[in-house]
């Protein structure tokens, strides 16, 4: 038998309600910044970046086939970033047609921390 045990996190319906934050954000690439805001949502630990805030003159967002589901957000669709001819392969998330609870999220970008470098002030 297993010394861990399941987390309740993934058994709940919304673990984590998404909060609005006001500060700075940035999502960068090799010291390239690709998005940037004043304001963005928090949810479950990462930063979602509102779509206007992604800088399309530094970085090209490709949405790729991948697609994972949150029983709580929904079905999640995946960017592939690119930064000076550099793919990161499904590095970026976002819900396009979440659910009633992560409505505040739609659209909005986050970011594999492992990818990308994540700052918040």
């Amino acid at each position: 038998m297993s010394p861990f045990k399941i987390s309740n996190l993934f058994k709940s319906k919304n673990p984590t309600t998404p909060k609005m934050v006001s500060g700075t954000a940035t999502a960068k690439v090799n010291g390239v910044t690709i998005a940037e805001a004043t304001e963005w949502e928090v949810v479950e630990g990462n930063i979602y970046f509102p779509p206007s805030s992604l800088k399309q003159d530094q970085a090209q967002f490709t949405k790729t086939s991948t697609a994972s589901v949150c029983p709580w957000k929904g079905t999640a669709s995946y960017y592939t970033i690119t930064v000076d001819g550099k793919e990161l392969k499904d590095a970026a998330w976002f819900y396009a047609t979440p659910k009633d609870k992560a409505e505040n999220i739609k659209d909005h970008v986050a970011f594999y921390k492992t990818k990308v470098d994540i700052t918040s002030s």
